[in-house]
C-alpha cells in the first residue's frame, strides 16, 4: 500500500520534507509506537538495502544481534519474486508481496508486503509467519504480546493452546482408560479368591496356542476330600484350602506356564511348549505330596490331597480344546478310581 493509497483516508500527513532516513513513517500519520503496536514484525530499510529500524518482535527473533545497520541481504534471502538484488526491484513489484527466509541460524518463512516510504527514504517491510506460527512460537519462544491484537495469528495461537489443552486432557483421559480397560480384562481372566487365572482366562490361552498349532501340555488337578473339609470346618477352611494350594501350583511352575482354577476345587495348569511327558509326570508327584501337607487353620490341621490327569497335544494331535480337556479328565478320573493322589498320562485314542 502506498502513500497515494492512504490519502483517501484523511489520515494528515506530517512530513515536512526535511524528514531522516529511515524516519518518514512519521508522513504516515503514525509514530514509531504506533508502527511497533501495529506491525511488531515490521523493518525500515533503505533504498541501499541497510536496516534503519526494527519492530520489537522481529528484533526478538535475533538476540544479541544487532539489526540496525546491518544489511536486508545479509539477514534475509527473498525466496519470491527471485532474482530480485534491489529494494526499489523490490518495490517495484506488482503487489508489493514477498517472500523471505533467515540466512543463518533457524531459517524461519516470513510472508511480507513492502510499501515505499514518502521522500524516497526507503521502504516499509511488514513480516509474518504465515502458517508456520505455530513452530515460530516454539522455536523463539512468543506470546500473545509480540502480535498485533488483529493479527489472526493471535486467534491461531489460542485455537493451537486450547487444542494442546484438550489433547493433553483427552491423552490423560485415554490412559486412565486403557490402566482401567486393562484392569477391567485382569480381573475378568482372574479368579478373585486365589489371584489365578480363571476358566476365561485359560479358554482364551489354550484356544490361541492351539489356533498357533503351537507345542502344550495340560495338566488337570482336583482335590480329595475337599467337601469333607468345607462339611466339617465350614466355607472359610476351604478358602484357605485353595489359596494354599494355589500358592503350591505357583511355586511348582514356571513364569511362561499357566496354572487357573476353573472350578470349586478344580485347577488347570497349561505347560507351553513342553512336550516331555516323563517330567511333567515327575512334576506331577512332586505336587501331589506337598498338597498332603497338612494347611493350618486356627486350632485344626486341613488335609487334603490331589489327582492328576495328564495329556498333551503331542498325545493327540490336532485335538480341539474340548478333546484335550476331555482327555485330561477321564485320566484324572482314572487317578480317582485308583486310590487318588495320583497322576495318569491320557492314553492316545484309537487309531
Amino acid at each position: 500500500m502506498t502513500y497515494q493509497d492512504l490519502s483517501h483516508l484523511k489520515v494528515p500527513p506530517r512530513c515536512s520534507g526535511n524528514c531522516e532516513p529511515g524516519r518518514c513513517d512519521e508522513g504516515f500519520g503514525f509514530g514509531p509506537m504506533s508502527l511497533d503496536r501495529l506491525m511488531p514484525m515490521h523493518l525500515v530499510v533503505g533504498l541501499d538495502g541497510t536496516i534503519l529500524r526494527v519492530a520489537p518482535t522481529l528484533q526478538k527473533l535475533r538476540p544479541g544481534q544487532i539489526l540496525n545497520g546491518a544489511s536486508f541481504w545479509e539477514l534475509f534471502e527473498l525466496r519470491r519474486p527471485r532474482r530480485l538484488a534491489s529494494v526499489s526491484e523490490m518495490l517495484a513489484t506488482e503487489d508489493g508481496r514477498l517472500a523471505l527466509m533467515f540466512r543463518t541460524g533457524i531459517r524461519t518463512s516470513f510472508k511480507a508486503i513492502i510499501v515505499p516510504l514518502p521522500c524516497d527514504n526507503g521502504a516499509l517491510i511488514n513480516l509474518s509467519f504465515g502458517i508456520s506460527v505455530v513452530e515460530a512460537v516454539r522455536a523463539y519462544d512468543l506470546t500473545v504480546r509480540d502480535f498485533s491484537g488483529t493479527d489472526l495469528a493471535v486467534e491461531m495461537l489460542y485455537l493451537v493452546e486450547a487444542k494442546s489443552a484438550a489433547l493433553h486432557e483427552s491423552k490423560k483421559l485415554n490412559l486412565r482408560l486403557e490402566g482401567a480397560k486393562v484392569a477391567a480384562e485382569e480381573q475378568a481372566f482372574t479368579d478373585t479368591l486365589t489371584g489365578l487365572k480363571n476358566r476365561r482366562a485359560m479358554d482364551h490361552v489354550v484356544g490361541r496356542l492351539l489356533g498357533e498349532q503351537a507345542p502344550f501340555a495340560l495338566m488337570q488337578i482336583d482335590l480329595d476330600f475337599f467337601k469333607q473339609v468345607n462339611d466339617t470346618y465350614g466355607h472359610a477352611a476351604g478358602d484357605e484350602v485353595l489359596q494354599a494350594v494355589a500358592r503350591v501350583l505357583v511355586a511348582e511352575t514356571r513364569q511362561t506356564d499357566m496354572v487357573a482354577r476353573v472350578g470349586g476345587d478344580e485347577f488347570v495348569l497349561v505347560f507351553m511348549g513342553v512336550a516331555d511327558l516323563a517330567n511333567l509326570e515327575l512334576l506331577a508327584k512332586r505336587i501331589i505330596s506337598r498338597l498332603e501337607e497338612p494347611i493350618p487353620f486356627g486350632e485344626a490341621d486341613l488335609k487334603v490331597s490331589g489327582s492328576i490327569g495328564l495329556t498333551s497335544t503331542e498325545i493327540r494331535p490336532g485335538a480341539t480344546m474340548e478333546e484335550l480337556l476331555q482327555d485330561a479328565d477321564m485320566a484324572l478320573y482314572s487317578s480317582k478310581h485308583a486310590g487318588r493322589s495320583c497322576c495318569t498320562i491320557a492314553e492316545p485314542p484309537p487309531a
